[in-house]
């Protein structure tokens, strides 16, 4: 009988931990994604704010230790690889430099692939085009330079493959006003390195129940906690629903957004039906340190409920790709999501420790 195969498990990496002259005039000199965590507070008795880092520290990422730490750290942990977020606007690039020195140093040797997180830059953290920040702009010349950047990539040793191809996931796949050429424009350049075509995966967390097969992409990503399925996450007024919710947790409040875990996984769940994407397990979710009381909030998470969702994924990762599964973990370091494998003052490493025992397991 054959042994299933072990699912690479690749976790989403935030290189938001530095500063950059942008945050520095959009959001106060000296502004990193540890401003939002440490100022943080909790809005209700039983609510994890602020979630502090333990083992690994307010680290910084332009510091070559730090990121040896973090891959020694993913590697002894069950994790393959890590997702660095690409942030490119029509040739700029933003908080690049974690990534341009793992790239130029090699080091850490530890494996990556690259997100496209292809959406404008804003105020209000969500993506929504409002009090624009950088925006996207799209363009033929624009898909040949970014191919041309991406190549360089590419052909480092440690970027990862799918099936021999460099795997390249975009974030927002309906973004682009023109998919499939972007694809092909993309690839072109990156085949006159003589690599071979980019495996193109559009994520779905803003089209959930996509295919993003449909678009061109040679697959899709089923992103987990998926916030637009969930009643009323996505709207910040007040609402009666939402206090007669609420007042079930004695919180006399119609405007935080809270759910529980269980109650996520299940939405997430009818998502992940058939064979149509690769899954992605979630940690937790808390983006009050950046939206405050128009953020949400995800309850009951722990390493146990965790370790039970990883289970379904790698059922759901063999379903998808028997011969070469993908998981992706949602997230190494969304510190102000709430969302974090990097140990806390919490519950330390116990979230990483599933990981491994899990997949030794399955």
């Amino acid at each position: 009988m054959e042994t299933a195969a072990k699912p690479r498990t690749i976790a989403l990496y935030l290189p938001q931990f530095h500063p950059i002259p942008e945050n520095d005039a959009w959001w106060g000199r000296g502004f990193t994604e540890w401003t939002n965590v440490t100022k943080a507070s909790p809005f209700f008795r039983s609510h994890y704010q602020p979630q502090l880092p333990s083992d690994l520290g307010f680290c910084d990422l332009r510091v070559p230790e730090v990121r040896a730490a973090q891959a020694d750290l993913a590697r002894t942990n069950g994790i393959d690889g890590f997702c660095y977020y690409h942030y490119w606007f029509s040739g700029r690039r933003l908080l690049n430099r974690p990534f341009d020195e793992v790239l130029s140093s090699g080091s850490p040797d530890f494996p990556f692939c690259l997100c496209w997180a292809n959406e404008p830059w804003s105020r209000r953290w969500t993506g929504e085009e409002r009090e624009i920040l950088m925006p996207q702009q799209h363009s033929p010349s624009d898909d040949e330079a970014h191919g041309r950047f991406l190549a360089g990539a590419f052909a480092d040793p440690r970027y990862m493959r799918h099936h021999g191809r460099p795997l390249f996931l975009i974030w927002r796949p309906k973004h682009l006003p023109d998919p499939r050429g972007t694809l092909d424009r993309i690839a072109a350049q990156v085949e006159l390195e003589g690599l071979p075509r980019p495996f193109f995966m559009g994520v779905d967390s803003h089209c959930p129940g996509t295919d993003c097969r449909d678009l061109g992409f040679d697959a899709t990503m089923t992103f987990a906690p998926h916030l637009g399925v969930l009643p009323d996450a996505v709207d910040d007024s007040f609402s009666f629903q939402r206090l007669r919710r609420n007042w079930t947790r004695r919180l006399f409040d119609g405007r935080l957004k809270i759910y529980d875990y269980d109650d996520v996984i299940r939405s997430v769940d009818r998502l992940r039906s058939g064979n149509r994407a690769a899954p992605c397990a979630f940690v937790g979710w808390d983006n009050t340190p950046r939206r405050g009381r128009k953020g949400v909030i995800i309850t009951a998470a722990s390493p146990e409920k965790f370790a039970e969702d990883l289970r379904r994924c790698v059922q759901l990762a063999r379903a998808w790709d028997p011969h070469e599964p993908l998981l992706f973990i949602n997230a190494w370091n969304e510190w102000a999501e709430g969302c974090h494998l990097e140990p806390d003052q919490r519950f330390g490493g116990a979230f990483l420790e599933q990981i491994r025992s899990t997949l030794a397991t399955c």
